[in-house]
């Protein structure tokens, strides 16, 4: 089966997709990434994508015609990768988050807007889409998923292994060998592109290869008091969005200082932050061997960081687990499709915090009759075929 995965992360910049060619047999899950995709939104979207995200006020108008413009710009994607592929079976969209409802360090609800409908209609296939909605009800914080796939790749390595994703908020997967947890480290990109934004540092949206925080310095005052955020000492599992790390959460930590953080300083020290973050949850939990992914392995600064603060762990990139960095989250979604199509849970004890795993999803129909595949009891183990075979 043929399954297209796509998803904009909490960096809302554009749309990733992957379509992954998967197929079963006694419980192992053979996959071979067909093609893979990054496009932006258009910058009007975007704009007004930003202009409705918290901090901000936004009204259900606006909410109601973002779902439909965003279902609309995914459906375009999907029909362009679909074709590049020469067709799909299905679609799991993870849509776009917009808000992340979290209290008392349990997750209540969450949002992402995105249509499914225009999709099944582009592209005549089943859509499954509202992927975490189900995890909250079992006591699951919703995040991270990519807790499933990383289980599938770290599994069986006899070390602690941990699967690092850097998108606007930071995420981590620990793979011990007899254990698995994940959690929401932090602002990974989040606070840095808050800050190039609002100060309009770069069009694009944030420091591309961190060029403006090479030529700031890293204000010790300001980081120390950002380190000491009551969220990072809050036990695991705990998940966290732009709802919390916004640009009025920065501007609350400077208006305490007594003095002024010119913008190269302040996303000097954003970086910074970053860096300490993941790497004190990654010695917290005693990894040896850390597989990055994200957005944020473009930013030079965080990876030579992460690699100086990390000596004893061998950094490297999803690549090296045959999945590739930049598209892990699309082939994440063509895995959680193919698994609830074919009625196996998504989410793993432990990764998201769940009492129990759940089939996740709901599914629209494409333009024929609803026809689902035998169900797989479960899933041992995963495969990742080269590309290029």
């Amino acid at each position: 089966m043929r399954v297209l995965g796509m998803i904009s992360g909490t960096s809302h910049d554009g749309i990733d997709a992957a379509v992954v060619d998967f197929s079963e047999q006694d419980g192992l899950l053979t996959a071979r990434i067909v093609t893979d995709a990054s496009v932006p939104y258009d910058n009007r979207l975007r704009s007004r994508l930003i202009a409705a995200l918290p901090p901000a006020e936004t009204t259900l108008d606006e909410i109601c015609e973002l779902d439909t413009l965003i279902g609309q710009a995914f459906a375009k994607v999907a029909v362009k990768v679909a074709n590049a592929a020469g067709g799909i079976d299905a679609v799991c969209s993870h849509g776009q988050t917009v808000y992340h409802w979290v209290k008392n360090n349990r997750a209540l609800g969450t949002l992402q807007i995105g249509q499914p409908a225009w999709i099944a209609e582009a592209t005549g296939r089943p859509v499954v889409s509202d992927i975490r909605a189900r995890d909250l009800t079992v006591g699951g914080q919703g995040a991270p998923l990519a807790s499933t796939i990383d289980h599938l790749l770290l599994a069986g390595r006899g070390e602690t292994a941990g699967a690092l994703n850097m998108g606007g908020i930071s995420n981590l997967t620990v793979v011990a060998p007899d254990s698995l947890s994940a959690f929401d480290i932090g602002p990974a990109n989040a606070l840095i592109d808050a800050i190039v934004t609002t100060y309009g540092l770069n069009p694009l949206g944030y420091d591309a290869d961190a060029t403006i925080a090479r030529q700031g310095r890293i204000d010790q005052e300001l980081l120390g008091k950002l380190l000491d955020d009551p969220y990072y000492s809050l036990p695991n599992p705990k998940s966290t969005g732009k709802e919390y790390f916004n640009i009025e959460y920065v501007d609350e930590a400077i208006s305490g200082l007594g003095h002024r953080v010119p913008a190269y300083d302040l996303i000097a020290s954003l970086t910074e932050l970053t860096v300490c973050t993941i790497a004190d949850a990654v010695r917290a939990a005693g990894i040896s061997y850390l597989a990055c992914s994200g957005g944020g392995i473009h930013n030079p600064l965080i990876m030579e960081g992460l690699r100086r603060e990390l000596p004893g762990v061998e950094v490297v990139l999803s690549d090296a687990l045959g999945v590739p960095a930049d598209s892990k989250e699309a082939v994440l979604m063509a895995l959680l499709g193919w698994c609830t199509l074919h009625g196996v849970p998504g989410i793993v004890p432990g990764g998201t915090g769940s009492a129990e795993p759940r089939i996740l999803g709901s599914i629209t129909p494409g333009t024929g009759p609803l026809v689902l595949p035998e169900p797989v009891d479960t899933i041992t183990g995963l495969r990742i075929e080269d590309q290029n075979r």
